[in-house]
């Protein structure tokens, strides 16, 4: 992670949250006030963002102790306490709340993610996030699939050649955007190409891209795809993916899914921080 990119997104984050201040905290506690908690698990979950946790109290008041007893990537049991918190009320409580809602979401994407890997058994399948991401937390939300065991796919539009439906209409074919890609980027660089049937498959092969995914297809479609394909590209399944497909579509040869759900629609993670 950008350790600056991270300090200016939970700056803005605990202005959002506290204005002006705590108005009820610093109505009710003196600033030399202390307390002590913990963290605890309220379902089975694989633990991620411990570190941004921290980091948001950090920024409040560097008297405040986050210690924990698992790092991320961590299995933990619902009902572990797996963190103990000391320092000054009001900061404590101040950055309660922000601290809780990046660690809840990260570990709900990575726990996702994990459950996402799992499913594809021994297929070594890779699973891929996409840039369907929260505006402003994709660096987080990438960092928390890796922690779950999947992979991230372009971080943003300058990271790789990837050929949509769009692209390839207004350039008139799948070809003619190859071809133009090629004019212009490295011979080192690796394209990959949108597909949604199996003549866009013929012409991605024609093209000789690096990458093909197959966009929305139907099972059987992807089974012909595959055949067809035969290897001489990366195959990439993504559209409609969610955690009821992802063992079918592993097994069917691809050798990526990638899923949009991975970041926009998982739930988070319940976790409860108390004080002592």
């Amino acid at each position: 992670m950008n350790k600056l990119a991270l300090d200016e997104l939970l700056r803005q984050a605990l202005i959002e949250d506290i204005g002006y201040g705590d108005v009820t905290s610093e109505a009710i506690f003196s600033e030399e006030h202390v307390s002590q908690g913990y963290l605890v698990a309220k379902q089975d979950m694989v633990l991620a963002g411990m570190p941004v946790f921290s980091r948001v109290f950090a920024l409040l008041d560097e008297r405040v102790r986050v210690t924990p007893q698992y790092v991320d990537g961590d299995w933990v049991q619902q009902g572990e306490k797996f963190a103990q918190l000391q320092g000054p009320t009001r900061a404590l409580l101040a950055g309660e709340r922000v601290a809780l809602n990046f660690l809840q979401h990260l570990t709900g994407v990575a726990t996702t993610a994990r459950q996402y890997v799992e499913a594809c058994g021994d297929q070594h399948t890779l699973i891929a996030d996409t840039r369907k991401t929260t505006p402003g937390l994709r660096m987080l939300e990438k960092y928390a699939v890796t922690i779950g065991g999947g992979t991230n796919h372009r971080y943003g539009l300058d990271s790789m050649v990837l050929i949509k439906d769009n692209h390839s209409k207004a350039a008139g074919g799948i070809l003619a955007a190859v071809q133009k890609v090629r004019n212009r980027m490295s011979p080192y660089s690796k394209v990959e190409v949108e597909v949604e049937d199996l003549n866009q498959v013929q012409e991605a092969l024609l093209a000789g891209v690096d990458v093909i995914m197959l966009d929305n297809m139907p099972l059987p479609m992807i089974e012909e795809a595959v055949k067809l394909i035969n290897r001489q590209a990366l195959i990439e399944v993504s559209g409609n993916i969610t955690g009821e497909r992802i063992a079918e579509l592993a097994a069917k040869g691809v050798d990526i899914i990638s899923s949009g759900a991975l970041t926009h629609s998982v739930k988070a993670a319940d976790i409860s921080m108390r004080l002592e």
